[in-house]
């Protein structure tokens, strides 16, 4: 591969963050964020910008989200865009923080390591995201704790609609935290979910699935790859990609040759797959592979690098404290989509400064 363009979706904001780009069925962008005055602020706005020539430049930006539900005030900590196939309308799928239960604390405790209330939500559009239906919750059982979004909604080849969820602990339980990953479930269009459906999780809780990403191949498989964690050693390891052909009802697991976060995959109608990922302790830089599949081998020879941080990473001890430090993180999250014809990728993802993050995009020529 190689970068074609690189330049920015948003500046200027204090911080910017959790950005995903979307190809809608007119062929063009929109590109989701959220901008405040930290990573963590209660008063965050979700902003939506559009492009049409493919990403080399954005509308002004609009904010048609609503931030309360049922009354309590809350923040939008991401919001991804799916399109229904058959119908062209738009599913946003959103995690939403309850910023009332526990006034001006930040979304992890710094000694439990539980988090903020929240609750993943969905919407509808049907004028390719101007305006939104009202929120709707995903429910899940209580003992999946505050539910976390990381990837959008995926559509399965058989029809139904997939999202991602994580546990965790609430905010004051200072019992120990048996992280997983499950699925729920939709057959008519989001309006209704399936009970959790568990997808992986380590028994001993000492191995955490965070950011899951799922995304489905052309042939239906179904790939999530997990920024993977060892509490013990407070350490990641390799990313591990788990692998579906039955539509998510068995899974099997890989690992590859990079550690960190991993973004969602760019996947093409031919099968190729782009994954871009964050390396903050080793390289300190945001890369980028290709693979021929979405389970096949990202090719260390195909690799970009996108950005790269100047200091060094803070270590931390432990994983609370590792938590905490998130909201300091200067660089991460990107989004990797397929743009129209076929031999070109979009990657989103956020960098600047503590102070400061833009909203950058990168198109590579695969």
């Amino acid at each position: 591969m190689r970068i074609l363009e690189q330049g920015l979706v948003s500046a200027g904001a204090p911080v910017a963050t959790f950005p995903s780009v979307t190809v809608l069925p007119d062929g063009s962008l929109l590109a989701i964020y959220r901008v405040g005055a930290s990573k963590d602020s209660d008063g965050s706005v979700t902003e939506v910008r559009r492009s049409r020539d493919g990403g080399r430049t954005w509308s002004d930006a609009a904010a048609p989200f609503s931030v309360s539900v049922d009354g309590v005030r809350g923040s939008l900590q991401v919001v991804y865009a799916t399109v229904l196939p058959g119908s062209g309308r738009l599913l946003a799928s959103a995690l939403w923080v309850d910023r009332e239960a526990f006034p001006g604390a930040p979304l992890f405790h710094p000694e439990t390591e539980g988090c903020l209330p929240m609750r993943v939500l969905v919407a509808d559009s049907d004028d390719l995201g101007y305006k939104w239906s009202p929120w709707r919750q995903v429910p899940v059982t209580p003992d999946i704790g505050p539910p976390s979004l990381t990837s959008p909604a995926t559509v399965t080849q058989d029809g139904g609609i997939v999202i991602s969820i994580e546990s965790n602990k609430p905010y004051l339980d200072r019992s120990q935290w048996f992280q997983r990953v499950v699925h729920c479930e939709s057959r008519d269009g989001g309006q209704t979910w399936s009970a959790p459906r568990t997808v992986c999780e380590d028994p001993t809780g000492a191995v955490f699935h965070w950011d899951q990403r799922l995304a489905a191949a052309p042939d239906g498989m179904l790939a999530a790859f997990s920024w993977t964690y060892d509490k013990h050693a407070n350490r990641y390891l390799p990313i591990r990609r788990h692998i579906s052909r039955d539509a998510g009802r068995k899974w099997s697991t890989d690992t590859l040759e990079f550690s960190d976060q991993a973004s969602h995959p760019a996947v093409f109608a031919d099968g190729r797959t782009v994954l871009a990922w964050v390396d903050r302790y080793g390289s300190r830089s945001i890369r980028a592979r290709m693979a021929a599949s979405l389970d096949g081998v990202f090719d260390p020879v195909s690799e970009v690098v996108l950005f790269e941080a100047a200091a060094p990473a803070r270590e931390t001890a432990d994983t609370a404290t590792m938590l905490t430090d998130m909201s300091l993180w200067s660089f991460g999250l990107p989004y990797a989509e397929a743009l129209p014809g076929g031999e070109e990728a979009l990657v989103v993802y956020y960098a600047g400064t503590p102070e400061r993050m833009d909203i950058r995009w990168a198109r590579l020529k695969v």
